[in-house]
């Protein structure tokens, strides 16, 4: 079955991730699964909405490497601006769910406290010319010649199924105005 952009964020919700659990905890079922028991410092590993959930309970807490903060955009956005032209710099797999999560928890900051409006919006500002530049170039990209894995390994599952959908539509393109007779 093919991937489809819809079905990206269930499969990252069922990915597995670590945790940190804050205090002991007995074990319990969530949505008929066990989890537990936890004992405070260990790491465990768990679904990414069960971790989600036990984070929001704050029963455990996420490794400080796995969150996505402002330093670590800029960082994206720095590396990104800095390739050559042509190139693309690598990033997680899992880079856009975790945007859209750390975006949505901003939101909900701001709407606690209204102050933090502007952290938002800077915050939004620099997802928006991240995915911008990187649209930028994985639509060159699927314009010129096939690309070798070296380029494709760099581009998250979103981002390659936009760059197969484009590089078919401009291959199709390409052979009508070539090959069409009148």
């Amino acid at each position: 079955m093919p991937l489809k952009l819809e079905n990206l964020d269930f499969r990252y919700e069922n990915s597995r991730i670590k945790v940190i659990a804050n205090r002991n905890y007995p074990q319990m079922k969530l949505a008929g699964i066990s989890v537990g028991p936890f004992q405070e410092g260990n790491e465990y590993d768990v679904y990414n909405w069960i971790g989600e959930e036990l984070a929001e309970a704050g029963i455990v807490h996420f490794r400080e490497e796995d969150n996505l903060d402002a330093t670590k955009l800029y960082k994206v956005q720095w590396k990104e601006r800095v390739q050559v032209a042509g190139q693309i710099s690598e990033l997680p797999e899992d880079f856009y769910p975790k945007i859209r999560r750390y975006l949505k928890e901003l939101k909900q900051d701001f709407a606690r406290q209204p102050e933090k409006i502007q952290t938002y919006q800077r915050t939004k500002q620099l997802a928006d010319d991240i995915v911008n530049s990187r649209l930028k170039k994985i639509v060159a990209l699927s314009s010129a010649p096939i690309q070798g894995e070296q380029i494709l390994g760099k581009l998250t599952v979103e981002e390659r199924l936009i760059y197969m959908q484009l590089a078919k539509i401009v291959s199709e393109w390409r052979a009508h105005i070539l090959h069409h007779e009148t």
